[in-house]
């Protein structure tokens, strides 16, 4: 049991413990709610005082700090009109200072292109100074040199002169030394002339045959031959010679075109490259006397000249020869390749020919054989039958043979059945015999 004690009067009440826990649950729930209500009602006073507090107090923080902004505020504009003023007063003063220099500047390059202009006036006055000195030397040279022209001038005409003179005393020589001779020694003294003219050269050339042209198999022949071959024995240039000359008394004037038909047969026939005619005809005329004639228009490779140019028309051929001769040795060769390609060719088809006709008569043989082959292979059968008729034979014989046994031979025959019973009886009583011996 339980005691509660009235507050009010004081007096004590037994109770039991299911109702000392309702009226204790009534008391707690009726406290409670009371007390959560006054709480509730504090906390919602102390709220609306707190916040009208920290409403003051932000009031006052919010103005202090807008005092302070306003404050910072003002010193910086206070500053920056400061930096303004500093920084006006600082570009002003450098930008007349740099003005002044400038000034200064503008004032020191307008004396120096003053200057330069005078230097320049003076330049340009020594340049024309020393370009008149070289147009009066110009002058001087052009000068000389007009009167070099004049003089070289003068000299190449005296050497002209000189030379057609020498030409007309050459003509003059030509014309008495013919005229000095008979008509068969005017054709020889040419030959014997040139023939002079090349010896004199003649250790200058190597592998070289000059020689007059003797040969007369074929009816007709030149004055004279020239070969040279290389170290090969490979031929350079071969040259047909014929040597013309007449006396000026000869009523019949020969022309250097009468020879070219007959000296062109003479070159073939001797099989050489080039024909020259050295020719003292048409003496007057300027077209062969002006130097070395080309008439392979006419005839290939043929040439009409004055003996004075023998020699170097012989340099000129052989030069150009020499520089020809790497392709004559290709071209050689190239014929060479083709000779062979055509032996070849030749060489093949009479092999093919040579191995036809023996194909032909092996393929005949082979048939022959072959057929004989073929009876020989019949008659081998047939003697193959036979052998094999005879071996059968043979087989069947033997095995008759085999069959053949004593005891078949003796079958029914008494007296020959009881001869081989005494002959065995008595090979054992030898058997016994030996065998006794041999115990004793």
């Amino acid at each position: 049991m339980n005691e509660i004690k009235c507050p009010k009067c004081g007096t004590t009440f037994k109770i039991d413990e299911q109702d000392y826990e309702s009226i204790v649950k009534q008391i707690k729930d009726k406290e409670f709610m009371r007390e959560i209500n006054l709480r509730e009602e504090q906390y919602a006073i102390l709220q609306k005082e707190a916040l009208k507090l920290a409403a003051v107090e932000a009031d006052k923080k919010l103005a202090a700090e807008v005092s302070k902004r306003d404050l910072e505020i003002a010193n910086l504009k206070n500053e920056i009109k400061m930096c303004e003023l500093d920084t006006t007063n600082k570009i002003e003063k450098k930008y007349s200072e740099e003005l002044s220099e400038k000034d200064v500047e503008i004032t020191s390059l307008k004396s120096e292109i003053k200057l330069k202009d005078t230097e320049k006036e003076l330049a340009l006055k020594d340049v024309l100074r020393e370009k008149e000195k070289e147009i009066e030397t110009l002058n001087t040279n052009l000068e000389m040199d007009k009167k070099e022209s004049l003089i070289k001038e003068q000299n190449l005409k005296e050497k002209y002169e000189e030379k057609i003179k020498d030409k007309d005393e050459q003509i003059a020589y030509y014309k008495d030394f013919k005229a000095r001779q008979s008509t068969k020694m005017i054709g020889e003294s040419l030959e014997q002339h040139c023939s002079n003219e090349f010896n004199k050269l003649r250790p200058l050339f190597k592998n070289v045959y000059f020689e007059k042209d003797n040969d007369i198999k074929t009816g007709s022949k030149g004055d004279f031959i020239f070969r040279e071959y290389d170290e090969d024995e490979t031929e350079i240039i071969s040259i047909m010679f014929e040597m013309k000359n007449e006396s000026l008394e000869t009523t019949s004037k020969h022309k250097n075109e009468d020879f070219f038909k007959e000296l062109d047969k003479d070159r073939k026939e001797k099989k050489c490259e080039y024909a020259v005619l050295v020719s003292m005809l048409e003496i007057d005329n300027d077209y062969y006397n002006n130097g070395i004639v080309d008439v392979s228009h006419k005839y290939p490779k043929m040439y009409v000249i004055r003996p004075q140019f023998f020699i170097p028309l012989i340099t000129l051929l052989r030069n150009a020869s020499l520089k020809s001769l790497e392709y004559k040795k290709e071209l050689q060769m190239v014929q060479n390749q083709n000779i062979d390609i055509a032996n070849f060719e030749e060489n093949m088809n009479n092999f093919k020919s040579a191995f036809g006709r023996n194909y032909r008569l092996a393929s005949e043989k082979f048939k022959k054989a072959i057929d004989e082959i073929d009876k020989t292979i019949d008659h081998l059968q047939k003697t193959k039958e036979a052998l094999l008729s005879s071996e059968n034979n043979l087989r069947l014989a033997n095995n008759k043979a085999e069959d053949l046994t004593i005891k078949k031979l003796t079958n029914g025959n008494e007296t020959m059945q009881k001869m081989f019973d005494d002959l065995n009886k008595l090979k054992e009583n030898e058997k016994e015999n030996i065998k006794n011996e041999e115990n004793i």
